[in-house]
């Protein structure tokens, strides 16, 4: 297993947010209502259904975290060596394996319950039981409480490990503290480790990737190490002892030749002779770094001679600088060349090149005569790759001015600015049309105002501008009185097609004429209509009741008369009064029924439930509310 993705591991509860979610969770998925008159059976089956789900919730929640914590014979060598260093191999695997045995023993809880809960004669005997056997999980899951809290803890730490990949091509930095192995790093990647001019400023790994000949590289920053036995060495040494001996990678051992470390040439070069078996089979090259500061020429005699013997045991050292950045392409070139040519001869060696080779065949071109004929190699690539192997002179940054000049640097940012040179000293330069804005401006503007400013003073005193403000106030007047006059044309336009367009528009009432007493008079008269004794004509109607009419008036049950053709609609339907008589009064109690069950009508809902319970039942009491 190459990797291993630490941050999907689930979120560990403590043990009383564990037995809370797990309860809450049984109470809301099963059914709460139950009664003493039910079947036995299903009293039964009720209560075994709350065990069994509750123990399934347990089981479930910790197999889960189980399956998501690494097991340490199961993953990589390298995670395993780490956790060991971090969390301590044995309280790891004691906390996992304590959970494992409160899942056995919940398991078996709840079958000696479920068991129990068969025989049960009672609905109280079964919630006693069932009682019990929550009861018990949840004292199982307490007495965990400080397996979980450690393994929380634990999860938190390894979703803040970096992902290292231990069988990818991997450059591996080591050596003292402070001797600029993060500088190194942060060169070479885009990784920004924390950079500080004391020791043990990185206290755990750090991983950055790069590319070289198409392919992905990371980079692992470990901690530094210091010289003195295995056993007597921190935590944060013993990761990079674990990386050191697990990672297959090109170690760069950085040697500070400056020995501002504190630490002197020889005392490196015994920790590297200290720690060189475990680089076995890995390539090895020193980094010899700080050269800006003293170079390798100017070292003592006694340095040159250690230094010269490592280089005859076959260990490349080159030189580089992390400020200057002379040498770090040469060493990331050697470092990654090495390690591939490693890992090709490693695979040759194995027993899966067999099956490839026999179906690899190598074409060589046979000589047909004894003409020389070079390979041609056109001079744009020759150059090209002149370029690359030579070090190209790196931009001079302001960052390096600002270093060599010290306090006598002042920062000109306004050089940069994208502007033709002519601009660039300009205060505030504002370009319209191509052109500063800055260069029309006149100097002499101010006076020229002031100037101004004192002639319009004097026009207004000798009165120049009366006649033409009296002059526009006249124009003005008849303007508005013009445009008034158009407005109220408007308004009468847009109301009278309004009137006109409008098929509900109010009717404007006629105005009544005016009607002598004498001429009323005569008009009725030539009508044959009589006024009464008061002269009035109110009182008499137009046309008398005809005897035929007055036959056909009738009086209903209620003695009031009515002059309607048509039988009532209570009479006809039965003839005989007796008969409706009865069917009146049977109406009526139907409708008193009807309204005892407080409905409105025939067509009002019944109401199903008459007097619930849980609403007459009166105010509840002080006392436990698990009757269910």
């Amino acid at each position: 297993m190459a990797s291993y993705n630490f941050k999907k591991i689930i979120v560990v509860p403590s043990a009383k947010d564990f037995v809370d979610v797990i309860l809450s969770k049984t109470q809301r998925k099963t059914p709460t209502v139950i009664h003493k008159h039910y079947k036995i059976t299903r009293i039964r089956q009720f209560y075994m259904r709350k065990v069994k789900y509750t123990q399934q919730n347990y089981h479930d929640k910790l197999t889960q975290i189980l399956n998501d914590f690494p097991k340490l014979d199961d993953i990589h060598p390298f995670y395993a060596d780490l956790i060991n260093v971090l969390y301590d191999k044995d309280h790891y695997k004691l906390a996992l394996g304590q959970l494992n045995t409160a899942r056995h023993l919940i398991d078996n809880v709840a079958r000696d319950y479920v068991r129990l809960l068969k025989y049960g004669d009672s609905l109280y005997r079964c919630k006693q039981l069932k009682r019990a056997a929550l009861g018990r999980m949840c004292t199982i899951m307490k007495r965990q409480g400080q397996s979980l809290e450690y393994l929380e803890q634990v999860r938190q730490h390894l979703a803040r490990l970096p992902s290292i990949d231990p069988n990818t091509r991997t450059l591996l930095l080591c050596g003292f503290p402070n001797v600029g192995k993060s500088s190194f790093l942060n060169k070479v990647t885009r990784a920004d480790v924390e950079v500080e001019p004391y020791a043990f400023t990185t206290k755990s790994l750090f991983i950055g990737h790069m590319d070289y000949r198409y392919l992905r590289w990371q980079v692992v920053d470990t901690p530094g190490i210091l010289d003195h036995p295995l056993e007597e060495r921190n935590t944060i040494e013993m990761q990079a002892i674990t990386a050191l001996a697990h990672l297959r990678a090109a170690v760069l051992y950085v040697l500070d030749v400056s020995e501002q470390c504190g630490h002197s040439i020889e005392e490196q070069i015994q920790l590297f002779k200290n720690i060189r078996p475990l680089f076995s089979n890995k390539p090895l090259i020193i980094a010899a770094n700080k050269i800006d500061i003293i170079s390798m020429d100017e070292l003592r005699d006694e340095s040159k001679e250690e230094l010269k013997k490592l280089e005859a045991e076959d260990v490349p050292i080159i030189p580089i600088s992390t400020v200057t950045e002379d040498g770090i392409v040469k060493l990331k070139m050697e470092a990654c060349d090495r390690l591939l040519a490693q890992r090709v001869d490693m695979k040759m060696k194995g027993p899966k090149v067999n099956d490839v080779i026999n179906r690899l065949h190598i074409a060589q071109p046979t000589q047909r005569d004894t003409k020389a004929r070079p390979p041609f190699i056109p001079e744009a690539v020759k150059m090209r790759k002149q370029a690359m192997e030579v070090e190209s002179e790196k931009k001079k940054l302001l960052r390096h001015k600002a270093e060599e000049e010290g306090d006598d640097y002042i920062l000109e940012l306004h050089k940069e600015w994208m502007l033709p040179e002519e601009y660039k000293t300009d205060i505030i330069p504002e370009i319209w049309m191509g052109r500063n804005i800055a260069d029309f401006v006149d100097p002499d503007i101010e006076s020229k105002l002031l100037a101004l400013e004192e002639e319009e003073k004097l026009r207004e005193e000798a009165g120049f501008y009366d006649d033409d403000v009296s002059s526009e106030d006249e124009e003005m007047a008849e303007i508005r009185s013009l445009a008034r006059q158009i407005r109220d044309k408007k308004a009468l336009i847009i109301k009278a097609r309004r009137e006109k367009s409008s098929m509900n528009a109010p009717q404007v009432p006629r105005k009544a004429k005016a009607v002598k007493r004498k001429s009323f008079e005569t008009e009725m008269n030539s009508l044959g209509i009589e006024p009464t004794a008061d002269g009035h004509y109110t009182q008499v109607r137009g046309r008398s009741r005809t005897p035929v009419a007055r036959k056909r008036q009738r009086v209903d049950s209620t003695g009031r008369a009515t002059s309607s053709m048509r039988t009532p609609r209570d009479e006809s339907g039965i003839r005989d009064p007796e008969k409706r008589k009865q069917a009146r009064d049977l109406s009526k109690k139907v409708q008193r029924k009807m309204n005892q069950h407080a409905r409105k009508g025939e067509g009002d809902r019944t109401i199903l439930s008459r007097k619930p319970k849980h609403l007459f039942t009166g105010k509840r009491k002080m006392g436990k509310t698990d009757r269910r």
